[in-house]
C-alpha cells in the first residue's frame, strides 16, 4: 500500500511540475511593465514554494509510514499541495483555451497569408486571458482555504425521521443521534472540536452511537479528547463499532504484539468515553416492557479488512424482532445485509465522509465518492430495509471540508400507522 502511496504521489508531483511550467509563462505575460528584478523575484518566489511544498510531502511520506502515521503536519502539507495543484489546473486551462484560440488564429492567418506580427501569424497571448486565469484559479484557491480552515469544523445537524411498520409502540419516537468517522488524529482546533461535541450534546436523544474510525492508526490519538466525547451521554447509552483505521493496519508496526497491544488500548479507550463497543455482538434495549435489538459489527467493507461476522452478532436474535444494526462500511449493507433472510430494519454506517469535497442542494447531490457507493451519505430504502450512511465528523488526509460538511446524525424511530 505504501509502495502505490508514493507512485500516485510521484505522478501528482509530475504534473505538478508540468503544470508550473505552464504557469510560468502565464505569470511572466502579467508582468511586462514589472522591472526585471522583481520580475525574477515573483517568479523564484512561486517556484521555491511550488517545487518546496513537493518536496516537502515527498520526504514527508517515509515518517508518515510508522506509527503514528499522518499526522496533522503531513495533512496540512497534503492539504496545501492539493490545493496548489487544483489552483494550478484551473489557472492552466484558462490558458490552454487561449492558446487553442491563438492556434486557430494563427492557422487561419496563414491560409490568407496575413500575418499579425512582422512574420509571425500567431497572435501573442494576451495579458487579458492571464488576467482571466488569475480570477478564475482565484476560485478554487480561495474555496479550499475555506475548506482548511473553516470548513472542516462547519458542523451540520440531519434529521431524519424514519417509518417501520412493526416498530414496538413503545419505541414510537425515539430518537437516536449518530456520528462517525471523528479521526481524532487529524484534530487541531480543541475549541472547535468542542463546539460539534456541544450541538450533538444539544440533540438530547435517547441512544447515542458512534459508527467507527475514532483514530487515525494508533490509540493515543483520542485521548487529548477524552474529555470532549465523553460528554456525550444518553438515557439509553452510548454504543460504538470499530472502523478500518482503528485496527491500526496502515501504519508499520515494529512487531505483531505492538499492533495487538494498541488494538486493547483503544478498546479500553472506548470503554473510558463510556462507550459500549460492540464487537460482533448484540444487546437490547427495553422500554415500557418492549425491547428492541442493537447490533454491532467489526469492520467489514469491500476493499478492506472483513473480520465483521454478521449472523455471529445476531446469535440469539429472533426473526421478528426489531433490530438496528452498526456497521462502519455501508458495503457491508450492500454485500451482506440486504439480502440477509433476517431483515435488519436500520443500518448505521459512515466511513465514506462524503469525500469531504461535493455539491449538496435540496434538489441535487454530487461528489467523486458516489462512483464507488452505492450510498455515499445520507438514507437509502430498499426491500424494507434501511441504510443511513454519516458523511462523519472529522476528516482525514485532506485538512478539510467543502460541501459536505461534518455531520451530526438525529433519527427519530416512528411507528407507521
Amino acid at each position: 500500500m505504501r509502495h502505490g502511496i508514493l507512485q500516485f504521489t510521484l505522478i501528482l508531483a509530475g504534473i505538478s511540475l508540468l503544470l508550473d511550467l505552464y504557469v510560468h509563462q502565464g505569470l511572466r505575460s502579467l508582468m511586462p511593465r514589472l522591472a526585471k528584478n522583481t520580475r525574477r523575484i515573483v517568479l523564484a518566489s512561486y517556484w521555491i514554494i511550488s517545487i518546496g511544498v513537493t518536496l516537502l510531502l515527498m520526504l514527508s511520506l517515509k515518517s508518515s509510514s510508522k506509527p503514528p502515521g499522518m499526522t496533522t503536519y503531513h495533512q496540512w502539507l497534503l492539504s496545501i499541495f492539493i490545493t496548489l495543484l487544483i489552483t494550478k489546473v484551473f489557472f492552466v486551462l484558462v490558458l490552454f483555451a487561449g492558446d487553442i484560440y491563438r492556434l486557430v488564429a494563427g492557422l487561419i492567418n496563414a491560409g490568407r497569408k496575413t500575418p499579425v506580427n512582422g512574420k509571425r501569424y500567431v497572435p501573442a497571448r494576451r495579458r487579458f486571458v492571464s488576467e482571466t486565469a488569475v480570477l478564475v484559479a482565484a476560485i478554487p484557491f480561495t474555496s479550499f482555504l475555506y475548506a482548511m480552515f473553516k470548513g472542516k469544523y462547519d458542523y451540520k445537524v440531519h434529521r431524519h425521521t424514519l417509518y417501520f411498520d412493526d416498530l414496538p409502540e413503545a419505541f414510537d419516537g425515539f430518537t437516536i443521534t449518530q456520528i462517525s468517522d471523528v479521526h481524532s488524529g487529524s484534530f487541531d482546533n480543541a475549541e472547535a472540536v468542542q463546539r460539534g461535541i456541544d450541538l450533538a450534546k444539544a440533540q438530547k436523544s435517547d441512544l447515542f452511537v458512534f459508527t467507527g474510525d475514532l483514530v487515525n492508526n494508533v490509540a493515543s490519538e483520542i485521548e487529548p479528547y477524552i474529555g470532549h466525547f465523553s460528554q456525550l451521554k444518553a438515557p439509553y447509552g452510548q454504543f460504538s463499532v470499530l472502523g478500518n483505521h482503528d485496527y491500526g493496519d496502515y501504519v508499520q508496526w515494529r512487531s505483531d504484539a505492538d499492533k495487538a497491544a494498541n488494538l486493547e488500548k483503544l478498546k479500553a479507550h472506548h470503554k473510558t468515553l463510556g462507550y459500549k463497543l460492540l464487537l460482533d455482538e448484540n444487546v437490547r434495549l427495553e422500554k415500557d416492557g418492549q425491547k428492541i435489538v442493537l447490533i454491532g459489527v467489526q469492520n467489514w467493507g469491500r476493499g478492506f479488512i472483513q473480520i465483521g461476522d454478521l449472523d455471529r452478532a445476531m446469535q440469539g436474535v429472533a426473526p421478528d424482532e426489531f433490530k438496528i444494526l452498526l456497521s462502519h462500511d455501508p458495503t457491508h449493507w450492500e454485500e451482506k445485509v440486504r439480502h440477509h433472510p433476517s431483515l435488519v430494519h436500520l443500518t448505521l454506517s459512515g466511513h465514506t465522509h462524503g469525500a469531504q469535497f461535493g455539491v449538496e442542494t435540496d434538489k441535487f447531490r454530487w461528489s467523486p465518492v458516489k462512483y464507488r457507493y452505492l450510498d455515499w451519505a445520507g438514507l437509502l430504502v430498499e426491500n424494507k430495509r434501511q441504510l443511513y450512511v454519516n458523511r462523519g465528523f472529522g476528516f482525514l488526509a485532506f485538512s478539510g471540508r467543502l460541501g459536505i460538511w461534518p455531520e451530526i446524525t438525529v433519527i427519530e424511530l416512528k411507528r407507521r400507522s
